[in-house]
């Protein structure tokens, strides 16, 4: 709990940091660079992420880490390949229209990117584990680390956003190392054959295919907020909307991730392979529960929201981005609705049916990428803020139907 503490007052203080060090415009700059780094983590890295953390259990109860080790490190090498090719084509891409500006950020955000991918897929390794101190002393330790890495680059090179992403990537190294050190004590020593590692890097993939398949319409989804803002508005404005963002949506997506993190290898341990209808019927419960408890806490985080929302930017940010506090309630409200959702995704993971999210993924992040568009050219800022809640509130519906829905009785 200390840790996790630790890791939200530590990106709260990030913020604050940042906003003093960069006007919104730079800002701005900095939350479209992160979208490329998005990409990778939704398009790429995410499916193979959520297999690793998925397969542990699975593997540690047939006694088989051995070659759930190494399928891990080939679906991660795999990967990382691929980043590299889409870092090749989108370098090209902006030399040819003409943005050559862009193309040290571009670099920077997809290292960034797949650092970040290796320390999440670590993490999910000691989650799964059930290692949650490192797990938590890990996140703590990059969210400090953060901020005192970037303020050293931003002594060296100047404010930047590019100074940022490099701060940023020496913590997520110096973490992910300190993961490695850790995690080595979990792999055991005992050979296995190469055809059995070979079977569970086929698993894994089985199982992680679809994350990639949504991956692509959720980072469009993702991503659309920022660049119609940019389209319609300006760069500043999306400075201003990713400070919003990360006061409001962030702070309870991540006390959402941290629930998820550690509610999930309880899950996953005790559904087993979801073979056991008595075991799914009694995680189907636990999750309900969580779910609504999740709401509970939304609503109360809108209130106090609506209350201090002054005084909240006052404290986290510097004053030329404060006089868009006003909308710090509802980016609260839809960062509750889509952690809700998250938690009824885990129920569909623990069960083994991640495909059964695909309609919802699909669908929801098309209808977030058209409002979007619609309302940033009609709205602005405020149209982003509405289109988040409207989204995330279609999503917590859309899963809810999903996760609860009784599957259907054959007839004779």
């Amino acid at each position: 709990a200390i840790g996790q503490i630790a890791t939200v007052l530590g990106s709260l203080l990030l913020v604050r940091v940042l906003t003093e060090h960069l006007d919104p415009t730079q800002y701005g700059e900095l939350a479209l660079a992160l979208t490329v780094a998005g990409l990778v983590s939704q398009v790429v890295m995410g499916g193979v992420t959520a297999g690793i953390g998925r397969f542990y259990a699975i593997a540690f109860g047939k006694g088989d880490l051995q070659s759930y080790f190494i399928a891990s490190r080939v679906l991660l090498g795999h990967a990382t390949l691929v980043v590299g090719a889409i870092g090749m084509l989108l370098s090209i891409g902006l030399v040819w229209l003409g943005y050559s500006r862009w193309l040290g950020l571009t670099a920077a955000a997809l290292l960034f990117s797949v650092i970040s991918a290796y320390n999440v897929s670590l993490s999910g390794i000691q989650n799964a584990a059930r290692q949650r101190a490192v797990v938590a002393f890990h996140g703590g330790l990059n969210s400090w680390l953060k901020i005192l890495l970037v303020l050293v680059v931003f002594l060296s090179l100047g404010n930047s956003s590019v100074a940022v992403l490099i701060g940023f990537m020496l913590s997520l190294l110096f973490v992910t190392g300190s993961q490695i050190l850790f995690i080595r004590r979990l792999i055991p020593q005992e050979c296995t054959h190469a055809e059995d590692s070979i079977s569970w890097a086929r698993q894994m993939w089985t199982y992680a295919w679809p994350f990639s398949a949504w991956g692509i319409f959720t980072w469009l989804q993702l991503s659309s907020d920022r660049w119609a803002l940019e389209a319609y508005t300006t760069t500043n404005e999306v400075g201003l909307y990713y400070v919003l963002y990360q006061l409001g949506y962030t702070p309870i997506s991540m006390a959402a991730g941290f629930l998820v993190s550690f509610l999930g290898p309880i899950l996953y341990q005790r559904s087993g392979d979801a073979s056991d209808p008595k075991r799914n019927a009694a995680v189907d419960m636990l999750t309900w529960r969580i779910t609504l408890i999740t709401l509970l806490i939304t609503v109360i985080g809108f209130a106090l929201a609506v209350i201090l929302h002054r005084g909240i930017f006052a404290l986290f940010v510097a004053k030329e981005y404060q006089f868009v506090s006003y909308l710090l309630p509802w980016m609260v409200l839809a960062g509750g609705f889509f952690a809700s959702g998250q938690i009824l995704a885990l129920k569909l993971m623990t069960d083994m049916k991640p495909r059964a999210m695909t309609s919802a993924k699909i669908g929801t992040a098309l209808l977030g990428v058209l409002l979007n568009i619609y309302l940033a050219s009609v709205a602005g800022l405020k149209g982003i803020v509405g289109s988040l809640v409207v989204f995330s509130a279609v999503y917590l519906v859309w899963l809810a139907c999903i996760a609860f829905r009784k599957p259907a009785v054959m007839s004779k």
